[in-house]
């Protein structure tokens, strides 16, 4: 997936490193936008995805807002020219430093997750003088189909609020003075290619419409959450996710009135694609029936394949050699656990050659960690 004049370049570069590719981020911007501009959509880029700088501020520029769950990502989002009239705060657990410095920011919209949480707003709100905008983030009980570690819309989810609790809750909120209730939120999972889920959001949706208007409740925001997700097999054939199927499923599913905007908060399908973690081997030795590839690159660096199991293309860009090798790709950690994939086919591997990790922008870089006392990865850009 890289041409020769890359390879020749990232070899003078120092391993590992992140490679971002900025032309196939805009151009997944350009469409991400052509899409939700047709339907009049808003979307927010969540930033716990990818915190990166210049990454945020390429994407504040296409005037996407922001989804934040801290409120350091919430001060990241405004130093990066995000509007904070575009940023929505979600988190099952925000400190009270946190709701503070968002109010004081004048962000858009709390997604709220708890009574005692809306009580916690309303508090502070009343001593800023400020009336603070909240969305309720319900629970709809739908199976999103995508690895249970990253499953949040069933009922055993710590995230949202019971969708069967709705009227206690909306009763509850309106006796806050300091509040100012605007609208719904869901978030049902991550990595998401089976869209039949969002239909079913939809028609969850559509049912709540139906109980809200018979309380005599008009909510100004549907925020349907994220989650849409990319292909970690074949990314060189399916770099920018299919947005458009995706609106057109909740254009044509879902109810949406004169005076309602629908909201979106998407990451991984922005971010994941653009990023490529370079590693060199270190050492290879034989192993039981399969032979080990150490690299310089540890969990430290991509836990994504320790911490779920997740899958990512590899590639041995700088092997010359005309047959294929089975490996365990492994890291420099001092853990079992550090594994980048099992039994994997790699052309021939030896020591030096350099390994690419495939649609590693989104949860990579960011979630990077100094376990061991390890060097961070050295950070460069399609530009550079």
């Amino acid at each position: 997936m890289f041409n020769t004049d890359q390879i020749e370049k990232f070899k003078t570069f120092s391993t590992p490193f992140y490679y971002y590719d900025l032309d196939l981020l805009k151009k997944t911007l350009e469409t991400l936008k052509a899409s939700c501009d047709k339907y009049g959509f808003m979307v927010h880029y969540a930033v716990k995805a990818n915190a990166n700088k210049k990454i945020l501020s390429i994407i504040s520029s296409y005037g996407f807002g922001a989804d934040c769950v801290s409120g350091n990502e919430v001060k990241r989002a405004v130093e990066c020219g995000f509007d904070a009239q575009k940023i929505v705060f979600a988190g099952v657990g925000k400190s009270d430093k946190e709701i503070l410095s968002a109010l004081k920011l004048g962000i858009f919209c709390f997604n709220s997750e708890s009574l005692q949480e809306l009580e916690v707003i309303n508090s502070l709100a009343e001593k800023e003088n400020k009336i603070a905008q909240v969305a309720l983030r319900l629970n709809p009980g739908i199976d999103a189909h995508t690895n249970k570690k990253i499953n949040t819309g069933l009922s055993d989810s710590k995230f949202g609020i019971d969708f069967n609790k709705l009227e206690e809750i909306i009763a509850f909120v309106q006796g806050l003075k300091n509040l100012k209730l605007i609208g719904l939120h869901f978030h049902i999972g991550s990595q998401i290619l089976d869209l039949e889920p969002y239909k079913l959001l939809c028609e969850r949706s559509n049912e709540l419409q139906k109980k809200l208007s018979n309380l005599g409740l008009n909510l100004e925001v549907i925020n349907l959450g994220g989650g849409l997700g990319i292909d970690y097999y074949k990314p060189e054939k399916n770099s920018v996710p299919d947005f458009e199927k995706l609106f057109d499923l909740v254009h044509s599913n879902l109810n949406v009135k004169d005076f309602q905007k629908v909201h979106f908060e998407f990451g991984r399908s922005i971010v994941g694609q653009c990023g490529t973690l370079v590693s060199k081997v270190l050492y290879t030795k034989p192993g039981e029936g399969v032979d080990f590839a150490i690299l310089d690159a540890g969990f430290t660096d991509l836990i994504r394949p320790a911490l779920y199991g997740a899958y990512h293309k590899i590639e041995n860009i700088t092997s010359q050699a005309l047959e294929n090798g089975v490996y365990d790709v492994v890291g420099p950690i001092c853990e079992s656990t550090d594994v980048f994939a099992k039994a994997r086919s790699l052309k021939k591997t030896k020591r030096g050659d350099l390994i690419a990790f495939y649609s590693a922008g989104a949860y990579g870089e960011i979630m990077v960690s100094g376990y061991n006392l390890r060097d961070f990865p050295e950070i460069y850009y399609s530009e550079n």
